[in-house]
């Protein structure tokens, strides 16, 4: 299976749902600062989604530069994620409208985490029909890690955001994305238990 059209679909389909962010953000009552101030949470929340979708792209287009082989499960394991990434408006609109919401911020932080999950078992699947790919092992050396260090990352701004400040939760998401970045030579010292 081409790699090309599915990344021309979640393109389509990611522009679509920034698209709809942006549309989402409501116009100030009047021109004046304080009104674009009041709407901070809509331009946070908006920010965040815009970042949780560039990563969506970034991952697929990097990964798939390198994929040899594709079949159809892991075309539809994507395509779940995708879908998830769909709900991103509706979540980033439950944000903007309560912004202190545990209920908002913990169904922003799910679809989240459901997409980061489904995006390590597309790593793991890629790893399982291409083992002849180094440079697919390579780029995905520490996938494990990272999402291990994802999760107790979630579970921490989780128990944060219910019993102290549920903004904690996309505090959470937020630190998950530029963990992605920790430098090779760190995660290398990281030892999991399993």
């Amino acid at each position: 299976m081409e790699t090309e059209r599915f990344e021309a679909l979640i393109d389509a389909i990611l522009a679509i749902i920034i698209t709809i962010i942006v549309m989402e953000i409501p116009l100030p009552e009047t021109t004046s600062l304080m009104s674009l101030i009041e709407l901070y949470p809509e331009f946070i929340a908006y920010a965040i989604s815009f970042v949780i979708c560039f990563k969506v792209w970034n991952y697929h287009h990097n990964l798939f530069n390198i994929v040899n082989k594709l079949n159809s499960t892991i075309t539809w394991t994507s395509g779940i994620s995708i879908m998830f990434v769909g709900l991103l408006p509706h979540v980033t609109t439950m944000i903007a409208s309560d912004f202190h919401s545990f209920v908002a911020q913990a169904m922003f932080g799910l679809v989240f985490f459901i997409t980061c999950i489904s995006c390590f078992i597309v790593d793991e699947m890629l790893i399982h029909i291409d083992k002849a790919n180094i440079a697919l092992r390579l780029a995905l050396e520490n996938r494990k890690k990272i999402t291990v260090i994802s999760i107790l990352i979630f579970i921490i701004g989780y128990i944060i955001g219910y019993y102290l400040y549920p903004p904690a939760i996309l505090v959470s998401c937020v630190i998950v994305i530029f963990s992605n970045y920790i430098p090779r030579k760190y995660l290398k010292k990281i030892k999991l238990p399993f």
